[in-house]
């Protein structure tokens, strides 16, 4: 192990323009996009994780793509985000006596607490996000990449890879996403920047729902959901509506902007993919070109 490998382990570090991977870590699959090979039909692949073993899983990514840089990025059952007061010390302090303003909050005994934190234009004052993860998972990753030859550019999170879909647009989008089996994710990006996010319990098996199940009450409840973000945006937030309603979601998309379409002024658009984790996955390589990726 290279002493500097857990330096690689900040959330949102630019990383250099290099020829990597993206990859987007699930609970149970590595998901692979490999933007080099976009025009063939194998650009994109999934290796399983099995009890987060991580040298089998990357071994297998070795034994496909060589050796190459990764950037990565967290799906949610790997990290918490909270909102705390921002300490009044030194920025190079902020990190630390942030474990102390959150170990009550959270899961992972102290010791083991790995954050970073970002800050939004648009949040209350004094008020940062708060990323926290296991340091026991995460330096287990990166030794594993570091064993293997892999270099990690970058370790980033649902909320802010999904920055990339709408990084130039100048009004606020609102974006709903669901990754199977996990709890849904609600966003307002706007010029590539993370105003706002939500995740909301009850919505695990969306992804499986029936066309049928959808009008029977679904896509109400999550019309029900949308709103409430979007009244706390305009009013807590006191930002003007969002433009747009975006549905990253799998499972029967088309039905569900429709149904839910009924139910706002705005444009509800479901966003072409091949599968939400896949999609996640080359937004992992948006960090990496820091482009659009529409």
């Amino acid at each position: 192990m290279k002493n500097n490998v857990l330096e690689k382990l900040a959330f949102w570090r630019s990383p250099q323009l290099s020829n990597s991977l993206g990859v987007f870590v699930s609970s149970q699959s590595l998901w692979v996009y490999d933007a080099e090979s976009e025009q063939q039909s194998e650009h994109i692949a999934d290796f399983p994780v099995i009890e987060n073993n991580w040298n089998a899983t990357f071994s297998a990514v070795k034994q496909r793509y060589g050796a190459t840089s990764l950037q990565l990025v967290l799906s949610h059952s790997y990290y918490q985000l909270l909102q705390a007061d921002k300490p009044s010390v030194e920025a190079a302090e902020v990190n630390q006596a942030l474990i102390w303003a959150v170990k009550d909050m959270v899961s992972e005994p102290v010791a083991n607490i790995h954050l970073d934190y970002f800050e939004s234009s648009v949040s209350p004052s004094g008020k940062v996000n708060v990323v926290i993860s296991s340091r026991q998972n995460l330096a287990a990753m990166a030794v594993a990449c570091d064993e293997l030859g892999f270099d990690i550019s970058g370790i980033s999170i649902e909320e802010l890879a999904l920055t990339h879909l709408f990084a130039a647009d100048n009004s606020a989008r609102m974006l709903v996403t669901h990754v199977p089996d996990d709890e849904l994710l609600l966003t307002v990006i706007k010029n590539g920047e993370l105003l706002m996010q939500r995740r909301v319990r009850g919505f695990n098996q969306l992804h499986q729902v029936s066309q049928q199940d959808l009008g029977y009450g679904m896509a109400d409840n999550l019309s029900l959901e949308i709103q409430r973000s979007m009244d706390y945006f305009e009013s807590q937030l006191r930002q003007a509506p969002v433009s747009e309603i975006h549905l990253l979601v799998d499972g029967e998309h088309a039905t569900l902007a429709e149904l839910v379409s009924a139910n706002f002024n705005q444009a509800v658009i479901p966003i072409a993919h091949q599968g939400v984790p896949a999609c996640l996955a080359k937004l992992a390589s948006e960090e990496i070109y820091g482009g659009n990726s529409d």
